[in-house]
């Protein structure tokens, strides 16, 4: 373990399996919070936690809600004695390693309401709604390989607070080697994207153009030395050049603009005929998981023509 790696905790008690291609856990910590466990051998990728950690310090930097995160000590002892969550592959049961994890502090719990999915009705009570933009901006030039995922806490009379969560799919995916076309980092309902003035974008580039590069860095240095792989740490100096590229960024809202109009256009030839969404493509969402009952938010969709 590097010794500057040392605002971790240590796992101790198993709760239950999670939804996800990673397989992860939620558990709790010797701080008495719970929290969401990515394994470093996942069966996703080697650049998970990388993705994840600088994913959300990332966001962060550019004023988005993410969890807070930090790594977590999976001990032998622990993985032994909790054979539960061992992955699944289709060769049988693999052992997690042991060792610093990823961890995200889960949102969820009792008194909590954490929503996955809303009816487009509901779009207007989500009080930082315009992030999405400025999300999906900064997961373009990360190559977000994955559509754009958040959760939904209800402040009943404030209204609801998106959260962005699983940044394991930016640089390029878990294993570093994808090149997604830009609409694959779209939020799955394009009706989240409301109307935006020339000002807010001008301010998107800004916010984007006006990073503390330095203090990223230095978030990476003091990551396990496992986590920083060849691929992750070129990843992402590659979206921080795009980032800081003036015209590649005008380009690139433009190209969302467009793209979002093609959608509303859409949206509204589609809106007279009723018709319903042949399969389902909204999934569950790791951190909407309660933890003695699941909340469960309305479903209705249409999907997108773009």
């Amino acid at each position: 373990m590097p010794a500057s790696c040392k605002n971790f905790a240590v796992v101790t008690r198993h709760i239950r399996n999670l939804h996800g291609g990673s397989q992860p856990i939620l558990a709790q910590a010797n701080d008495g919070l719970l929290y969401v466990v990515k394994f470093t051998n996942n069966l996703q990728g080697a650049n998970l936690p990388f993705n994840e950690s600088i994913g959300n310090e990332l966001y962060r930097a550019c004023g988005l809600q993410v969890p807070s995160w930090k790594p977590l000590l999976v001990t032998d002892s622990f993985i032994d004695r909790n054979a539960d969550c061992w992955m699944y592959t289709s060769e049988g049961r693999l052992r997690p390693d042991s060792g610093l994890c990823f961890g995200s502090l889960f949102l969820g719990g009792d008194g909590i309401r954490l929503l996955e999915i809303l009816p487009g009705t509901s779009f207007k009570r989500v009080r930082n709604r315009g992030n999405f933009w400025l999300a999906w901006l900064i997961d373009i030039c990360a190559e977000h390989a994955d559509n754009r995922q958040a959760i939904f806490l209800d402040g009943a009379m404030i209204g609801l607070k998106a959260y962005f969560v699983d940044q394991g799919h930016l640089f390029g995916g878990p294993k570093g080697e994808q090149r997604p076309r830009f609409l694959a980092s779209r939020y799955l309902d394009p009706r989240i994207y409301q109307s935006i003035s020339s000002q807010q974008l001008l301010n998107f580039q800004k916010i984007v153009r006006c990073l503390d590069v330095d203090q990223l860095w230095k978030r990476i240095r003091i990551l396990p030395d496992n986590w920083k792989t060849a691929s992750a740490l070129s990843g992402f100096a590659e979206c921080l050049g795009r980032l800081s590229n003036a015209i590649l960024l005008q380009n690139i809202l433009d190209t969302m603009v467009e793209a979002q109009r093609k959608a509303n256009e859409c949206e509204e030839i589609e809106e007279p005929s009723g018709r319903k969404p042949k399969f389902p493509i909204l999934r569950p969402r790791i951190q909407a998981e309660g933890l003695e009952h699941r909340l469960v938010a309305s479903r209705a969709y249409r999907p997108a023509c773009a």
